[in-house]
């Protein structure tokens, strides 16, 4: 498996755009220590950093002084020949430079996330390495980035190594059993109850990683909190006060809110994202219509929904059709004089900020219980899709059933091939073109 233009040199920036202290250029493939001769005037030690005078090889005017590094493969990130230069950290600086690369003979700028697929595909990482990667670049919070670095470090796909591995011996086993099924001394019975009882074992514990309430996807994407209820309860006040700036318009029109209006916070590390949505009623306005259409399906897609109602006002869970669980009772307004008498659940005023302190702990605790205990090993969607495929196969094996040895064998060939998509050992090149497009350009 090779990835398109693999034998050209590619380069691209590693470090944020915009004027900085220092700039880093990533350089990798064949031409990596010809170029960096080129650029430094003699390549340096490996693995050594050299303070140089970067000249433009087509001209010899002088580019920068900077520090540069040579890095002989395979035993590099990508597993080719790898060079860095740290340059000053100027804008023009760094275009320079950049010039000077794509002039030199085989050299392309990269593509989004292509170090990372060249890595992938000398072996360096499997593929849960490099979406771990993606996800770390991406961490906005405490938990999200041990959560990628758990997944960085291998965890998940030596786990499902380790199972592909006692899957390719059942199927063994059964290719064996079949080659040798015309003998008369052969026990078929004992052997298929073997079987069964180990392919039972192994459904077992990636089942047992399944039932995991899906807590990685959802520390990835970040635990959601709707805020839903009538007209004028307050939800786009209360999104504000709780964000710390005005994300949401505010009006005394009801309707005000047609769309989702998102923000996304940390609360002790987690995750959290903050949606506030169109007021719940009847309306014969079409947009506004739609807006209460969309309010009803994130409700249901949240992982918690705020019930908003002004203190004092009437219950409103059956009509608005707010009771989607799980969900908090929240009264609004409570600084009006009076109001907050007899309410249920929190009282808060998003003006005064009273109760808003015991909001957060309660979304926070939520937040907890969803996403918190031990890490969860399955982080996307595709892991998950992966290994309930992996299951379905190994039921039908454990069960038996009077199956022929010859369809047993198959579900075991398709088990391995499941387990195998996690770490990227099979059928894996459309899906990595989506992956790796989702990258920065120097990763």
């Amino acid at each position: 498996m090779t990835s398109p233009g693999a034998t050209d040199t590619v380069f691209a920036p590693a470090s944020g755009f915009g004027r900085a202290a220092i700039a880093v250029i990533r350089i990798s493939g064949p031409a990596s220590s010809a170029l960096t001769a080129a650029l430094a005037g003699a390549r340096p030690p490996p693995r050594r950093l050299s303070l140089r005078t970067l000249r433009d090889p087509e001209t010899g005017d002088v580019l920068d002084r900077a520090v540069a590094v040579w890095m002989p493969g395979p035993a590099t990130f990508t597993g080719e020949d790898m060079a860095e230069l740290h340059l000053h950290g100027g804008l023009a600086v760094r275009q320079a430079v950049l010039r000077a690369l794509a002039r030199f003979p085989g050299c392309r700028l990269a593509d989004p996330g292509e170090f990372t697929r060249r890595a992938f595909l000398a072996g360096r990482i499997d593929l849960t390495e490099a979406e771990a990667a993606a996800d770390l670049i991406e961490a906005e919070t405490e938990a999200q980035r041990r959560q990628a670095l758990r997944q960085l470090d291998g965890v998940l796909g030596r786990q499902v190594a380790a199972w592909r591995e006692r899957a390719i011996d059942l199927l063994a086993r059964t290719e064996a059993a079949l080659d040798f099924s015309d003998e008369g001394d052969v026990d078929d019975a004992a052997l298929d109850a073997r079987l069964a009882g180990d392919a039972a074992s192994l459904r077992d514990a990636i089942r047992a990683m399944l039932a995991d309430g899906r807590r990685g996807e959802r520390l990835r994407e970040g635990f959601c909190v709707v805020l839903a209820g009538p007209p004028n309860a307050g939800k786009s006040t209360l999104l504000n006060a709780l964000a710390g700036r005005d994300a949401a318009i505010v009006s005394d029109i009801p309707g005000t809110t047609r769309d989702a209006v998102e923000v996304r916070c940390d609360l002790g590390g987690l995750p959290v994202l903050l949606v506030d949505t169109a007021g719940l009623r009847e309306t014969a306005d079409p947009v506004e219509a739609e807006g209460v259409a969309r309010t009803r399906r994130r409700m249901a897609d949240a992982d918690l929904v705020l019930r908003l109602a002004p203190a004092g006002s009437p219950d409103r869970r059956q009509e608005d059709g707010a009771a989607v669980p799980p969900t908090l009772a929240v009264a609004t307004k409570a600084d009006l004089a009076g109001s907050a008498s007899g309410v249920e659940g929190l009282a808060i005023s998003a003006l005064t900020g009273a109760g808003l302190d015991a909001l957060l702990a309660a979304i926070q605790g939520a937040a907890e219980a969803a996403l918190g205990g031990s890490g969860a090993l399955v982080t996307r969607e595709r892991h998950r899709e992966a290994l309930t495929r992996a299951v379905d196969h190994l039921d039908r094996v454990a069960g038996l059933g009077g199956l022929p040895p010859e369809l047993v064998a198959e579900d075991l060939r398709l088990t391995v091939r499941a387990l195998g998509t996690v770490g990227g050992h099979v059928g894996i090149e459309e899906m990595l073109d989506r992956l790796f497009a989702g990258f920065c350009i120097g990763k």
